[in-house]
């Protein structure tokens, strides 16, 4: 039996080439395809780019972040949603919150461009390290819980576009270097603790912000027409703060940008300059829960841009200047709370309106005839030419 199985293989082998042609002989019937000629470059045509390679994740900026992150991380004590936990390794790119893109200076190199850790409920505080991310352009820190202040070492981030620290911790004085970053254009610092001088800068024009959110801080802000009015900002927003000073005739050189301005509850006494007016840009203008006394004047009806006009919880008296009721964009108006004594049929269509605790006769909801007859008897402000209330003698 081994013999016969032995002396079979033989045969096999030899048939096999035979088997083999015969299956491959349909194949090699076929002709093959003829290359298609390759088109003939115009004269005009410039070669092809070579394929992009991406971007290298080692290089001395990333180390640098590397160590700041590091460090940050260190600098956290509380992080409930666990957006630093992948903060580990050399990779900085894929931690949770941060943006590479390449360098603006060398488009060869990797870096970090962007932090975002908005809504993190993170507690710590900004390590000095944190100036090592000298590419960063945004930075958004809003709604954590930082303490201390901003790190000096964040002068080094002459990229940063925007910074957002808003609703955190963080007190102190202004940061100073703040007013020397070149490309700082969105600042906002709403909700801490900061204290002290909000300086002039912020509102200068060698700085140049665009939009500029201090609100309910403890700075002390300045209304010289050598301060706020000279700022070239569309946003500015100082509620709940202490301004020092009158509304300025000046205000109106904000015109060719001011878009938004809210200084509700800032203690101004002042009267309201008629060069109000010349803001034709204005949207928003809220200065209630302040002391502005006088008359609204008649130029705020040639902002033909505002859409919410709150001067509500002030000293306003007289009556309300038709011209206002009839701009074209005006969707909200509030004049409650204070001593007007006439409105015009017009502002009925106004879709939100509210007039209520003035001194309108046969109008609901205004303040008792007896309050209304005592302000009337006393001495009316005069607005002085720097926009300040002069007491008159007794």
């Amino acid at each position: 039996m081994q013999l016969i199985l032995l002396l079979s293989k033989p045969r096999t082998l030899q048939l096999f080439p035979l088997l083999l042609c015969l299956l491959l002989l349909p194949c090699l019937s076929q002709p093959l395809p003829s290359p298609s000629p390759s088109p003939s470059p115009s004269p005009s045509a410039s070669p092809a780019p070579p394929p992009s390679l991406p971007l290298s994740p080692f290089n001395e900026r990333l180390e640098a972040a590397y160590v700041a992150f590091q460090a940050w991380k260190h600098a956290i004590t509380e992080d409930p949603k666990n957006l630093t936990e992948d903060w580990c390794g050399p990779f900085v790119c894929n931690y949770t919150g941060v943006y590479c893109a390449a360098a603006p200076d060398d488009p060869h190199v990797l870096t970090v461009a962007g932090v975002d850790l908005n809504h993190g409920d993170i507690a710590g505080c900004l390590p000095d390290h944190l100036g090592l991310l000298a590419d960063v352009a945004l930075l958004h820190l809003n709604s954590n819980r930082f303490r201390g202040t901003l790190p000096p070492s964040m002068q080094h981030m002459r990229l940063l576009f925007e910074l957002d620290v808003s609703n955190n911790l963080l007190a102190g004085a202004f940061p100073a270097f703040l007013t020397s970053l070149p490309g700082l254009k969105f600042l906002d610092l709403r909700f801490n603790a900061f204290d002290g001088e909000l300086p002039a800068a912020v509102f200068g024009r060698r700085l140049g912000l665009d939009a500029i959110f201090a609100n309910d801080n403890r700075f002390n802000v300045s209304l010289s027409s050598a301060s706020l009015t000279n700022s070239t900002a569309s946003v500015i927003v100082l509620a709940n703060t202490r301004l020092a000073g009158c509304l300025p005739p000046s205000i109106g050189d904000m015109a060719d940008t001011l878009v938004e301005l809210i200084l509700l509850n800032t203690s101004i006494s002042s009267c309201i300059p008629p060069e109000i007016g010349k803001l034709k840009k204005l949207r928003v203008l809220d200065l209630s829960h302040n002391e502005l006394a006088g008359e609204l004047p008649a130029s705020v009806g040639d902002m033909e841009s505002l859409e919410v006009l709150n001067v509500g919880h002030n000293m306003l008296a007289g009556e309300v200047p038709e011209a206002i009721c009839e701009l074209p964009r005006l969707r909200n108006l509030t004049i409650a709370g204070n001593y007007f004594c006439d409105e015009p049929v017009s502002c009925l269509h106004v879709p939100l309106r509210d007039d209520r605790m003035n001194c309108i006769p046969d109008w609901p909801h205004q303040r008792s005839p007896e309050e209304c007859i005592a302000f009337a008897h006393r001495p009316p402000p005069h607005c002085a030419a720097d926009g300040c209330i002069v007491i008159p003698p007794p």
